[in-house]
C-alpha cells in the first residue's frame, strides 16, 4: 500500500475529501473551510498534515492530523482529525493502512499516543477502531467553544 503527503497542489483534493467526509457524517452544512484557509493552516502555518492512501497513484483515502501534547506522558501525540476512504474502496484495507501509517509516524516521531474522536452513531467505524486495539475513552467528555461564544469569551 502506498501513501503520500499532501502538497499545496492538493488543496482542491483535500477540500473535496473533507466535504465527502462531512456528507457521510451528515454535517456538510457545517463545512466553512476554503482552499485559502487550508493553505494558510496546513501549508503556511504548518499546523496540520495530510496523507493520502493511493491505489494505482489515485488518491482513495486521506487522513488529516496534527500534534497535541500530553502532560501526563510528557511528550507529544498525534491527533487524527479526519479519516476518510471513498466508499468504493472501503473493505480493501485502506482505512487500516492509514491508521497503521499514522502509528508508524507517531513511533518515528517518538509520540506517546495516537488518538481521535468518532461520532457515537458511527458503529461501523467504532467496530473498526476497536478491531485495531483502540480503546474508547468513555470516561471523557468532549467540550468546545466556538463562533460567537468564542468571540465573546475571548474579548472579555
Amino acid at each position: 500500500m502506498n501513501f503520500r503527503y499532501a502538497t499545496e497542489n492538493d488543496l482542491t483534493l483535500i477540500l473535496d475529501f473533507i466535504r465527502q467526509l462531512a456528507v457521510y457524517e451528515k454535517m456538510l452544512d457545517e463545512v466553512v473551510a476554503t482552499e485559502e484557509l487550508l493553505k494558510e493552516w496546513i501549508f503556511d502555518k504548518k499546523i496540520a498534515e495530510v496523507i493520502f492512501a493511493l491505489e494505482d497513484e489515485n488518491e482513495v483515502g486521506f487522513a488529516l492530523f496534527f500534534h497535541n501534547y500530553s502532560t501526563f506522558l510528557g511528550k507529544a501525540g498525534i491527533h487524527l482529525e479526519d479519516l476518510y476512504v471513498k466508499p468504493e474502496y472501503r473493505g480493501k484495507g485502506y482505512g487500516k493502512g492509514l491508521i497503521k501509517k499514522l502509528a508508524s509516524i507517531a513511533v518515528e516521531r517518538n509520540c506517546g499516543r495516537l488518538e481521535w474522536s468518532c461520532l457515537d452513531w458511527n458503529k461501523p467505524s467504532i467496530d473498526f477502531y476497536l478491531s485495531l486495539g483502540a480503546e474508547a475513552m468513555d470516561e471523557w467528555l468532549g467540550f468546545r467553544i466556538s463562533g460567537a461564544t468564542l468571540d465573546k469569551l475571548g474579548k472579555e
